[in-house]
């Protein structure tokens, strides 16, 4: 299932981060009820097939469950030129009133100074400036939108481009502790929470806080440098409450809910700033100083968050996602999850 570089290749240090899924797995929409997704648990010696709507009884009094409480962002627009052709802006992140970072597809032709219209023929915005690919990062915009609410006007949920099948409601690709509009992807594990899961954890005796991080897709995509260290990590703002981040200090143990929220704390426990802008690339034997436990999804071959995944749980995550891959668990956004333990964490 593991792919390994061939005898006299040059060594590609992501081969041991690549594997062969079948397409079927690819879960193309979300299960109902949304705890209702299956959870793999390995915390244990042993692999147990649970349910998410049994993760109240994995957790003990005096533990803290963090989530990611950034919403989604209507940020797919469809524009067209002046001379009419169509165009998609995939909007990332505000850089200032007015100033968003975006994709665009295609690109080859958008330049500075170029303006976007809606099929009205509203100008809509305008582009301030062009940053050419590198590395990993593809071309990427600086525009200013001369229509403040046309992302709200005109906006689609910005689902990942292995989702082929539209999402018939919107809101099941936002969390049920969704905030302030932020991200143009969803923090996923968090998706299978629901309140009923959430008041059985605080029944628990475990708390549950919120912290945030602007999810960009940078984080989904695979990594194409074949050597660990030449990949460039995207960089996401993050915001934690001083309330929040003083409960996870006095916590028994931090469990994440998603990998942007171990991103987050790990950041703030590297920075000793409780806001700004991550760009933390977790990888190898990265000491992990605040989260104990994770939840997350199974994650796409060749990724950061793959590598994050093999940072926390150790090499065991090849049989994690052998057992996944045998046991036809759902893969991705919309798939199942599992429940991680650092390495090291018991003797």
């Amino acid at each position: 299932m593991f792919d390994q570089p061939a005898p006299g290749d040059a060594v590609d240090e992501l081969a041991a981060f690549d594997y062969q899924l079948d397409p079927e797995l690819v879960a193309q929409h979300p299960v109902e009820p949304r705890s209702s997704a299956r959870l793999l648990d390995a915390t244990g010696r042993a692999l147990i097939d649970r349910h998410v709507y049994d993760l109240p009884s994995l957790v003990a009094p005096g533990e803290v469950v963090v989530v990611n409480n950034t919403r989604v962002m209507p940020a797919r627009v469809s524009l067209h030129r002046e001379s009419g052709g169509r165009v998609e802006f995939l909007f990332l992140e505000e850089r200032s009133s007015g100033v968003w970072l975006a994709l665009c597809n295609p690109s080859r032709k958008v330049v500075p100074g170029s303006r976007f219209f809606d099929p009205a023929g509203a100008e809509v915005l305008r582009v301030a400036g062009r940053q050419e690919r590198s590395g990993d990062a593809p071309v990427r915009f600086t525009v200013e939108l001369v229509d403040s609410g046309a992302i709200e006007r005109l906006g689609e949920t910005p689902l990942p481009p292995y989702i082929k099948e539209p999402l018939a409601d919107p809101e099941r690709y936002q969390t049920v502790f969704a905030d302030r509009p932020s991200s143009a992807a969803a923090p996923t594990a968090g998706l299978h929470l629901d309140e009923g899961v959430l008041e059985a954890i605080r029944a628990a005796g475990a708390q549950v806080v919120s912290v945030e991080l602007s999810v960009g897709l940078d984080t989904f995509l695979p990594v194409k440098s074949t050597t660990i260290e030449g990949h460039r990590i995207h960089t996401e703002s993050y915001r934690v409450d001083g309330a929040a981040w003083r409960a996870i200090g006095s916590a028994r143990r931090v469990l994440a809910v998603g990998t942007t929220v171990v991103r987050t704390l790990e950041t703030v426990a590297a920075t000793g700033e409780l806001s700004g802008r991550s760009s933390l690339y977790i990888h190898g034997d990265y000491p992990f100083k605040v989260v104990d436990r994770l939840m997350t999804n199974f994650h796409i071959p060749r990724s950061s968050l793959l590598l994050l995944v093999d940072a926390f749980a150790g090499e065991r995550w090849r049989e994690i996602y052998e057992h996944g891959m045998r046991q036809r668990y759902r893969f991705f956004s919309f798939g199942d999850a599992m429940l991680l333990e650092r390495r090291g964490l018991r003797p």
